[in-house]
């Protein structure tokens, strides 16, 4: 099975700016969503998707913008569920939803802009264009702002950029490798967890915000239905956090590997290595050359099993320890406070 997902505080904290400048207490939000406010000021510390999610929904409803704060103006809530209904019954194919998608949001000035280039075929399916056909080559979704300094966390540019990848997947029902992931901003001090979030290699100062995946796969069709929008919607945005879109990255395929059989019996360096037909020592370098290592990604998701079985409250602490392979409670005591900076008791409800 495939362990659970946590988020970084960095993100918890990014998302809250919105809500703050408009002068929202946030502590009741927080308190809401099972985030106890001590852990903002953790640098180490995270969330899980479930909490994270819940937290969305609650700054959607106390700030009726699907955009939290961050768009140049207020996105009502209820327009993403409008914009799906407008491309999933409109649209053959992914380059026709894209191109409908963007129809629809330039029609707003809390946006997003963006379009759909495929490049070396001269194409633009998004703002109008007739582009977007097949091809050899790779299309990406550009989505530009007017508003990049307002938001020097970078929340919304990942926001917008994840939303638009697991959309783009859901409409014709197939994961959408991603190729790379390309920033139009200098690597952020989170950069490590962009792996996490996009499972690509990602190009920072680039000259735009894009995706970029095979353009072959914008000719295929549209494979949802009104029954699909209402599942979709009732489960966001817990679907679009969650959902792992393993990638082309070393760590990804790694992470891959270790969650099949997590939190069970984890593979060994060696054992990984083996699965990805190459040498330890190269799997070493791989690794490192994109800023982690094997006992890292190990690491990472036992601690990411760790905070959403405390989070949800049903697991004691002896059985999680003894679940993630530890041989007793306090040796898991120490290594979650090297992970988290916190106790394992802090992030139980109601600490």
């Amino acid at each position: 099975m495939l362990t659970a997902r946590t988020v970084a505080i960095h993100h918890v904290r990014a998302a809250l700016r919105g809500a703050e400048r408009a002068g929202v207490d946030v502590v009741p939000l927080l308190d809401r969503s099972g985030i106890a406010a001590p852990l903002l000021e953790a640098e180490r510390a995270r969330v899980s998707v479930d909490q994270f999610a819940r937290l969305v929904k609650e700054l959607w409803v106390v700030l009726d913008d699907e955009f939290i704060g961050f768009g140049p103006a207020r996105s009502k809530v209820g327009t993403f569920a409008m914009m799906c209904h407008a491309t999933v019954h409109c649209s053959r194919d992914l380059a026709g939803a894209l191109r409908r998608a963007a129809e629809f949001y330039a029609l707003f000035p809390s946006g997003p802009h963006f379009r759909v280039v495929v490049d070396g075929a001269g194409g633009d399916a998004g703002r109008g264009g007739r582009g977007g056909g097949g091809g050899n080559g790779t299309s990406s979704v550009r989505v530009e702002f007017d508003d990049v300094d307002e938001d020097p966390d970078h929340f919304r540019a990942e926001t917008l950029l994840i939303v638009a990848h697991r959309f783009s997947g859901w409409l014709i029902r197939r994961r959408i490798p991603l190729r790379r992931v390309e920033l139009a901003y200098s690597a952020p001090p989170h950069a490590l967890e962009y792996d996490l979030l996009f499972g690509a290699p990602c190009v920072f100062d680039a000259p735009a915000t894009a995706l970029v995946f095979d353009a072959a796969l914008l000719s295929e069709p549209v494979l949802q239905d009104e029954a699909g929008i209402a599942a979709f919607l009732r489960r966001a945005p817990q679907d679009v956090l969650s959902r792992i879109d393993y990638g082309s990255t070393t760590a990804a395929r790694v992470r891959r590997l270790v969650g099949q059989s997590f939190p069970g019996a984890l593979p060994t360096e060696a054992e990984v290595a083996e699965r990805l037909s190459v040498s330890p020592q190269t799997l070493r370098r791989q690794l490192a050359a994109e800023g982690t290592s094997f006992q890292h990604i190990r690491d990472q998701m036992r601690r990411d099993h760790a905070i959403a079985a405390l989070a949800e409250g049903r697991t004691p602490i002896e059985r999680i320890s003894e679940q993630l392979g530890f041989s007793e409670p306090s040796a898991f005591h120490r290594a979650f406070k090297r992970w988290t900076g916190a106790t394992p008791r802090a992030y139980q409800p109601g600490a």
